[in-house]
């Protein structure tokens, strides 16, 4: 196995029992003494996959450290906006002030974060720079127009589902010249379920922060990454013994090759491996297979709550790392 995966990539080799390293004979991404040229060299982004909310990107020839800096700016330091303060004027349902203040909270909103400010100070005053607001008026009544057969409740009421498309822009100063299609990115987010005689009045004040803040400000519903499986077969599996060696990874991992009159197991894609380790629960086939992963090459996962694209979510976290570093090289230079 030693003689198979020890080649000049930095891996991790799984093993029944333990995990262990390669050793590359020239030093690797990991132990070598950083410089811009070699990383210039060595890096490369793959774009994977690209969906309207998600996006699967490679990136190739990393340390781990700035991979797992990545993952964390897109979690806590990327801004957006969200609704931070809940006026309510009349609350007649049967949820608690709290709680639906804490709901509307974590309803995304379709505002691109890049236009506003910070608010500097809580307490001030609102202004089309910093803020939006937002009302939620409804109340629910009994459906005079409905058979009175009807049992269904969307039938004998009305308004009796709050919905987050209930919810109502109010445009401050300027604010409807330069934006448009601002609100809740999901029109059928449910609130509250309401029955006649309840009544929601409500004045919803959004603000921009970042997920350190609150995770209502984060712009991703999940950021993760995981390093790139690669699998490798010691030796020809056949028959029987190639069905059971498929059964034991993800699927896709394995196929069967049919070639004259007999089949065998091949390696068709072992990206998306989840490492289970399944092949080490038969003594026949645990010697056929070296299961390593590559330490230097990260597969991301990026999906957005909707306010901000996937792409434009990355983009900006490496904005803000570049701050960052100038910013403490800035302080170190006064030291």
């Amino acid at each position: 196995m030693d003689r198979v995966v020890n080649d000049e990539k930095p891996r991790v080799i799984l093993g029944e029992h333990k995990i262990t390293q390669n050793l590359p004979s020239q030093p690797t991404v990991l132990d070598e003494k950083w410089s811009l040229r070699s990383f210039k060299k060595k890096f490369r982004v793959v774009m994977v996959r690209y969906d309207e909310n998600e996006l699967e990107f490679d990136l190739i020839g990393i340390h781990p450290f700035l991979a797992n800096a990545f993952r964390r700016l897109m979690l806590s330091d990327v801004p957006t906006m969200a609704i931070e303060k809940v006026h309510i004027l009349n609350n007649t349902s049967i949820i608690q002030d709290e709680v639906l203040a804490h709901r509307l909270g974590l309803i995304p909103l379709k505002a691109d974060p890049r236009l506003f400010e910070m608010k500097a100070d809580p307490a001030a005053e609102g202004t089309e720079q910093d803020t939006l607001e937002f009302t939620l008026k409804i109340k629910c009544t009994n459906n005079k127009d409905s058979s009175k057969d009807s049992l269904r409740v969307e039938d004998m009421y009305k308004n009796n589902n709050v919905y987050s498309k209930h919810i109502k822009w109010v445009p401050i100063g300027k604010q409807k010249e330069r934006l448009s299609d601002v609100g809740p990115i999901h029109p059928d987010i449910l609130i509250a379920k309401m029955r006649p005689g309840h009544e929601l009045d409500l004045k919803l004040i959004a603000v921009k922060s970042v997920g350190r803040d609150h995770a209502k400000f984060s712009p991703v519903a999940t950021a993760f990454y995981r390093l790139l499986p690669d699998i490798k077969l010691l030796r020809e599996v056949e028959g029987e013994a190639a069905e059971r060696l498929q059964k034991c990874f993800s699927p896709g991992v394995i196929s069967i090759r049919h070639e004259k009159g007999r089949q065998y197991a091949v390696v068709n894609d072992a990206r998306y491996d989840t490492g289970s380790r399944n092949v080490f629960r038969y003594e026949d086939l645990k010697d056929a297979v070296a299961m390593t992963k590559i330490q230097d090459h990260f597969i991301f996962t990026v999906e957005s709550v909707g306010a901000l694209r996937p792409d434009v979510i990355f983009t900006e976290s490496v904005k803000i790392l570049k701050d960052k570093c100038l910013s403490l090289l800035d302080e170190l230079s006064h030291v």
